[in-house]
């Protein structure tokens, strides 16, 4: 960006219209970019949003518009949306611990019978499948929700619910299968 001047960090009068003008601009461009690299419309909304606070608040009376701004704001997008990603996957990663400590039926690992190490065994296969996946079998399988239940709660239809649930119920029965042979279950 040009930095001109090093005055308070507050929008010139009329720059109201200005930061407008660049959000209109550069908006539409830095959303389809985020959404390639977060691979979600929704995380790429929060990512550009967060670029243009970032635009925001390190505005400088007279600055203009210029192709280091454009440059900029890619660079701070990028950046954001790396940050998303790892977010999110750290957030997976708890709500996953999280849900098989809900479940798990033994805190010491002595007194566990046969069918809880399956179980936990199970439910630790989980992380293997995709974020979508998950959630359908989680809400099906540990929170005993309806087909009809799982559809409202993530906006999928009954019928892609049931598909999702079925595949994903295949692929756990062949991870444990695997996991099985190798010694990992008995």
């Amino acid at each position: 960006m040009d930095q001109t001047t090093q005055q308070e960090a507050t929008v010139p009068s009329g720059g109201n219209n200005l930061m407008e003008a660049i959000v209109m601009e550069y908006e539409a461009a830095l959303l389809r970019y985020a959404v390639h690299i977060t691979g979600s419309h929704d995380l790429a909304q929060d990512v550009v949003q967060n670029a243009f606070i970032s635009l925001f608040d390190k505005w400088r009376a007279g600055w203009q518009p210029s192709p280091q701004m454009k440059s900029w704001l890619y660079r701070v997008t990028h950046n954001e949306a790396v940050d998303q990603i790892r977010r999110e996957a750290r957030r997976r990663e708890l709500h996953q611990k999280a849900a098989v400590e809900a479940v798990q039926p033994c805190g010491d690992g002595i007194h566990c019978d046969a069918e809880d190490e399956r179980l936990m065994h199970v439910l630790g296969l989980l992380g293997r499948l995709r974020p979508h996946e998950q959630q359908v079998v989680l809400l099906r399988l540990q929170q005993g929700l309806s087909y009809a239940q799982i559809a409202e709660i993530t906006g999928r239809s009954q019928g892609n619910v049931g598909n999702i649930l079925h595949h994903a119920v295949a692929r756990l029965a062949g991870l444990v299968k695997k996991t099985a042979q190798k010694g990992g279950l008995q």
